[in-house]
């Protein structure tokens, strides 16, 4: 594999690189329980955004995914108030049956603020094969819309064994694999090459080192999405491991934005971004 450095030596030099933007395809937004988080708010996050040089941040509210009472409502005010930075995910809590349908019912409202759905059935408990997402798989996959999954090695509810499921049943819908189904990456690689519509995603990947050089070996770089969980982790840390990584300079163009416009492109347009 051969390793070039000039968009590492441009993004030393100068913080970002005008010609590669970078899109954050798994963000979050607010509190959390137990923790003192900074840079909770969409104000907050605009600063940093447009410190850091990120084109485009696509989250869920931890509201949305944990407060039932204020749901999705905490998506739309943060897109709306920063329409140049943020979309959101419409996030997805099977615990609440009623609610998803709602939601999902009402997803064309929300043109300007959605581009897809968020699971995180770890915390929910709740495989992500339940027929209680189904309102929210039947629209993905009908639209062929991303579907950002909270995805662990070996879970019961979001591990390899149940994302296969989902992947054989939904075969339009783009599954991206949040955590690329942590450190079962064989299973994961391989979940990759049996399925088209499956994207691999880079957050808490890269606390091991080599493990997107194997991705990018075994699979070329035209599945891997650049993702922080933003705020819990940093932009600079993973914008770094990439950078840093043993891949093309080509490579990590299509990790950090090509991969992603192709995505979000039937529900999403770049240019009208106005935010530089």
């Amino acid at each position: 594999m051969k390793k070039t450095t000039d968009l590492k030596k441009a993004f030393f030099a100068r913080g970002r690189v005008p010609d590669c933007p970078i899109y954050d395809l798994h963000g979050h937004m607010g509190p959390s329980y137990g923790l003192h988080i900074n840079r909770e708010t969409a104000a907050q996050a605009d600063t940093v955004l447009k410190r850091v040089g990120i084109r485009l941040l696509v989250f869920c509210h931890h509201a949305a995914l944990m407060a039932p009472d204020i749901g999705n409502a905490a998506n739309i005010k943060a897109v709306r108030a920063f329409p140049d930075r943020l979309r959101a995910y419409c996030g997805i809590n099977p615990n609440y049956p009623d609610q998803v349908k709602k939601d999902v019912a009402t997803f064309d409202r929300y043109t300007d603020v959605y581009v897809g759905f968020k699971l995180l059935a770890d915390y929910h408990a709740i495989p992500i094969t339940d027929p209680r997402n189904e309102p929210a798989w039947a629209l993905a996959e009908a639209r062929a819309l991303p579907v950002l999954l909270h995805t662990w090695g070996n879970s019961v509810y979001d591990g390899q064994t149940v994302i296969r499921k989902v992947a054989e049943r939904y075969t339009q819908a783009k599954i991206l694999l949040g955590h690329s189904c942590h450190s079962c990456w064989d299973e994961a690689i391989q979940l990759v090459k049996d399925f088209p519509n499956v994207y691999l995603e880079l957050c808490a990947v890269m606390d091991e080192r080599g493990i997107l050089e194997r991705f990018v070996g075994e699979l070329g770089s035209e599945r891997i999405i650049f993702g922080t969980d933003y705020p819990w982790f940093s932009h600079h840390y993973y914008i770094g491991t990439v950078l840093g990584a043993v891949i093309s300079d080509d490579d990590c163009r299509n990790i950090f934005y090509r991969n992603a416009e192709k995505i979000l492109g039937g529900v999403f347009n770049a240019k009208s971004l106005t935010a530089k």
